[in-house]
């Protein structure tokens, strides 16, 4: 019998997986927007429970299951269909399989993180994690709401086909992106930490759709930036040494 401290987490996933459900109707129906908001609501419920699941010391390989299960459904299959839908469609075999790609790439990136969840370093992810590709894809589309108009009237160019391309290989890739998990300087600095979090409400409650798009494009190349800056500084200290 499951405890009914475990039922709660579970709520919040099928909530989650009911959000990305919705999203894949609001995609066939033509909306877009509502579709992409909708995923933006599973990746609340997301965050939501696994937070839950500790607080109430409830968590399982159950809920552990269940979780990757919807994320599959809201980050993947949801945001493929998505951007399929709205940018993709036009360029044929090109399309479909760039679509299939960030599927299959989710599912792959899913089943990875399960395998090692124990193994890994809470610091960091190993690959873009699928929410995070997901909100390129959603916030590409309340972008392109913001600034051209209605999404399904505008024609996305080809180089967006091959973008998904790129934040699909960068799930299953080994390149490593901060977690936010565990956050140094805010008990030492919580005055500043709490002006950073103003800012933060004051640019989003201006700009909600261009900031909600540069974070996740930001958050997205942030591992290339990393791992571009730690080889520099590799190459730096080898170079000390030798002289």
């Amino acid at each position: 019998m499951m405890k009914k401290t475990l039922v709660f987490p579970n709520i919040i996933t099928l909530l989650g997986l009911f959000s990305g459900f919705y999203s894949i109707v609001a995609t066939l129906n033509g909306e877009y927007v509502i579709a992409a908001y909708a995923t933006l609501l599973a990746f609340l419920f997301d965050g939501m429970d696994g937070k839950v699941a500790r607080i109430l010391n409830a968590s399982s390989d159950f809920g552990i299951q269940l979780d990757s299960l919807a994320d599959l459904v809201s980050f993947g299959v949801a945001p493929a269909l998505l951007v399929y839908q709205w940018a993709l469609k036009p360029y044929g075999r090109l399309g479909w399989m760039a679509a299939f790609l960030f599927i299959a790439c989710a599912a792959l990136r899913l089943a990875r993180f399960n395998v090692q969840t124990k193994r890994l370093s809470s610091k960091f992810f190993i690959g873009l994690p699928s929410p995070a590709a997901a909100g390129v894809i959603v916030t590409s589309v309340l972008f392109a709401n913001h600034i051209f108009g209605d999404p399904s009237s505008i024609e996305v160019p080809l180089w967006f086909t091959f973008m998904i391309y790129i934040v699909g290989f960068l799930m299953v890739s080994n390149i490593p992106y901060y977690s936010f998990k565990n956050i140094e300087g805010i008990s030492s600095k919580p005055f500043n930490t709490l002006v950073g979090v103003v800012l933060i409400i004051f640019v989003l409650g201006l700009y909600p759709e261009v900031f909600l798009f540069l974070l996740s494009l930001g958050y997205a190349l942030s591992g290339l930036i990393y791992v571009l800056f730690r080889k520099n500084r590799l190459h730096l200290e080898e170079e000390a040494q030798n002289i």
